[in-house]
Order: structure tokens, then sequence, then C-alpha cells
């Protein structure tokens, strides 16, 4: 599943998040690819241990966590601190896919990749190119969102960014290890809570069919939460 959650940042964090963004040191993108990934990685990032990544990874994570959009599509366990990238003069990077297990270089801890996530700090006329584009069994989606929202997409899809040959392209990227592993099974449960919440608009949280399918949501989430 792959899923646009807007207005995850407002825009005045947007603004601050770019003033802080726009100060800070940029190093060569490759100090966190993988062997496969740094032959098609070209771009600018912060240092994992930047205080500036720090700061606005803590203010996406807090957003986060009470955006019931997010919430309900991931059914978060963890998420790897928020990373940051720049992409200027032509940068991409290739076709390529995430590894499947990140290491959280602070505390060493784990953390397994079932979902991508890319937040983006520049509105689409600010830049020409730099489309992410993921691949799935439908085809390639191409990907640029206004600033603030966020794209959600399993970490087991083929995915590239396209060259920026115009502005710059600043984002967040992300990992986010799920209560439901499998994505066809997190999938359902989403169209599922979806089909609730409609419900519950019509006729209300109380009613039996509220009642009903609530109970099959939770069934199913005990049944294949790790």
């Amino acid at each position: 599943m792959m899923l646009h959650i807007p207005g995850v940042l407002s825009a005045e964090q947007v603004a601050e998040c770019r003033e802080r963004l726009l100060a800070a040191q940029w190093i060569d993108g490759n100090a966190t690819a993988g062997f496969q990934s740094a032959q098609a990685k070209h771009n600018l990032q912060l240092p994992e241990d930047s205080e500036t990544a720090a700061v606005i990874g803590k203010m996406i994570t807090d957003a986060l966590s009470c955006h019931p959009l997010f919430v309900a599509a991931a059914l978060p366990e963890k998420i790897f601190p928020p990373l940051f990238n720049c992409y200027q003069g032509g940068q991409s990077f290739g076709i390529h896919v995430d590894n499947a297990v990140r290491v959280n270089k602070a505390t060493g801890e784990r953390i397994r990749t079932d979902l991508s996530a890319t937040l983006f700090f520049c509105n689409p006329e600010e830049y020409e190119g730099g489309e992410l584009v993921v691949e799935d069994t439908y085809g390639a989606h191409s990907v640029k969102l206004p600033a603030g929202d966020l794209i959600l997409y399993p970490s087991s899809s083929l995915h590239k960014v396209l060259p920026v040959t115009r502005g710059a392209r600043i984002s967040s990227f992300f990992w986010i290890q799920s209560m439901v592993r499998d994505d066809g099974q997190r999938s359902l449960l989403f169209d599922l809570d979806s089909g609730i919440q409609s419900i519950n608009q019509q006729l209300g949280s109380s009613s039996e069919a509220s009642v009903q399918l609530t109970g099959v949501y939770h069934n199913l989430l005990r049944r294949w939460a790790m």
C-alpha cells in the first residue's frame, strides 16, 4: 500500500525546519548508504548525529504520533530517527531497495524496515525533477508532494529519485517497523478501519455494525501483531 499523508507538519513548522536546514552543515549522502545504494546515490545529507537532525526529527515523530491517518496505516511499533537529504545540480538516487534492517547508531537498536517514508520540505514548483518513483505490481508511481506532506510505502519496493535539474529538493526520510509485518495484512486492517470510521460517521460508534466490525478489527490485529 502506498499512501499520501497530508499536513504532517504545518506551514509554520515547515518554515522553521527549512530555516534550520538551510543553516546546517551537509555531507555526502553515501555516509548512510549500503553497498548497492552507494553505487547509485548522489545527494547531500545531514550527519546522523547532527543537532539539527535531532530537533527536526523529534518534531516529525511527535507530529506522526498523533496523526490518525499515519497511525492507522502504519500501525507503528518503532520509528527510525528521521534522516535528511538534499538533491540539487543534477543529483539523483538510482533504482534501489532499502536495507531490510537499520541500526540506530545512537542506541545500537535494530529496526526492521517494513515501511519507508519521505516528508517533503519544498513545494513542487520550487524545483524541477526530483520525483520519487516507486515501483510495485501495478507499475511505477511518481510522487512530488507539497511541503509538510508525507508519502508512505512498503520498504520492499524498488524506488528511485529522479535528477533535480533546477532548485533544490530537501526532504526527510525514515523507516517504520510496524506491529503488523505483512503489507497485505496491514492494508486489510487499514481498509477495515476506514470502513469503520465511515460507519461511525453515518450510524454512530455504538451502532451494532460498528461494534461488530471493531471487534473483528481488534481480533485480526491481535492475531497478526508481532
